[in-house]
């Protein structure tokens, strides 16, 4: 049985699509490890303190939940961290094709590693960080998207912005 999981992710900005994903995947085992990884190909928003605080905020209330970031291969860290399992939160079937990939990338690099997949709650499944700033960066509604430090921490970001503009 497997103890220990990771939910890896760039988590920026972290959404309720992603608390939902995280909050199930914690029912299913004794411990898991929320990832903010650091990906070369992106440029995010906010910096690697500011997402975890988030990630942490948006996670507190659920106690077998850790939060750590990460600029490590994802299999070396979960190696390393001593996790048996990678939890992925699928939306549509774009995402799997994606997540099926670099699963079994990641199962010929590491055969013991399990992927488990998870579906994003129906109420959800359109959502992404991408989506989430896009709507920010033009002062919509937030509320039902993602947390509430979240929300504020896009205002301001935003806010800033369009007033300098």
């Amino acid at each position: 049985m497997v103890k220990l999981a990771v939910y890896p992710g760039s988590f920026d900005p972290i959404h309720l699509g992603h608390v939902d994903v995280i909050e199930r995947a914690a029912k299913l085992f004794d411990t898991l490890i929320v990832a903010v990884f650091v990906n070369t190909a992106k440029t995010p928003l906010f910096n690697e303190s500011d997402r975890l605080h988030m990630v942490r905020e948006a996670t507190k209330h659920i106690s077998n939940v850790s939060v750590e970031s990460s600029d490590d291969l994802l299999v070396r860290y979960v190696q390393k961290r001593g996790a048996g399992a990678i939890v992925r939160g699928l939306r549509a079937v774009l995402d799997f094709d994606y997540e099926f990939q670099i699963a079994l990338m990641n199962k010929k690099m590491a055969p013991d590693l399990e992927t488990i997949f998870i579906l994003t709650g129906e109420k959800y499944s359109y959502l992404s960080s991408t989506l989430v700033k896009e709507l920010a960066s033009y002062g919509a509604e937030l509320k039902n998207l993602v947390p509430t430090q979240v929300e504020l921490a896009l205002n301001e970001k935003f806010y800033r912005n369009r007033g300098s503009v």
